[in-house]
């Protein structure tokens, strides 16, 4: 049978990370926690299930997850953040893969929590996610915050039956702070790899957002929250494309 490594990333974690631990004790021949030194009772909890608790500094999601693959025991990950958890037919189709893999890499649905709410719609379900997978096979790339795995070509995938259960925000202010957040990371990262932002971009890609996830993807039949899911997800353009613009003007004049 094909030994798996869970790995998971933690920062100030305590809500989630039990609940995540425990959702993947019958399947993982090692739990690998790599905590952005936590200031809350993260460690704690995890010492008390059977895991190997590293810390190291966070410089990125991308460089995070490549450090964590790296440290891992066994080539066969499975790759969670602390706020998620398997459901039962997930976990039993993740066992299945031990016993006979028959691919490089292993697509699933995430299913997202919001306030208390499943949302299934917003362009949030189902939200493919390629978690599972042989490292030996590919690397984390992407643009942070927005990271993936990506397999070298020739690579072959499978998907997988079951959701991945992700607890994302317990409130909408969590939401807006982290909205803030992954804008100003999303826009330096832009404006470093060269792309450009512009008046109209901070006009019409927002706008066009919103009618993609309320109308097209359905955000209204998931009430008042994918109202909410929606419109923070345009402010969130909004902000990214603001910030691009004020960082082109900084570059400039120190130039």
């Amino acid at each position: 049978m094909t030994k798996l490594s869970v790995v998971i990333l933690t920062y100030n974690e305590e809500k989630n990370i039990a609940r995540c631990l425990e959702s993947v004790s019958s399947v993982a021949d090692e739990v690998l926690v790599v905590d952005s030194f936590s200031t809350d009772k993260t460690e704690e909890i995890c010492k008390g299930y059977q895991v190997r608790f590293v810390t190291n500094a966070f410089e990125g999601h991308i460089q995070q997850k490549n450090y964590a693959a790296s440290q891992a025991t066994y080539d066969f990950i499975l790759s969670l953040d602390a706020d998620e958890a398997l459901t039962d037919e997930l976990l039993g189709e993740v066992k299945k893969v031990k016993e006979n893999p028959a691919a490089d890499g292993y697509y699933f649905n995430r299913l997202n929590n919001y306030c208390g709410k499943w949302i299934r719609h917003c362009g949030w379900y189902p939200d493919q996610k390629l978690r599972l997978w042989d490292r030996r096979k590919g690397t984390w790339g992407g643009q942070n915050p927005h990271d993936r795995f990506e397999l070298i070509p020739g690579s072959s995938t499978e998907y997988l039956k079951g959701d991945l259960l992700h607890y994302s925000y317990y409130s909408i202010q969590e939401h807006i702070t982290q909205a803030n957040k992954f804008s100003g990371i999303g826009a330096s990262s832009a404006v470093l790899k060269g792309r450009k932002s512009n008046l109209l971009k901070v006009v019409l890609f927002p706008f066009w957002r919103f009618l993609k996830t309320y109308f097209i993807r359905l955000g209204f039949l998931d009430g008042y929250y994918g109202l909410v899911v929606c419109l923070i997800i345009s402010h969130e353009n909004f902000l990214k494309y603001a910030k691009m613009i004020e960082l082109q003007k900084l570059k400039k004049s120190i130039n």
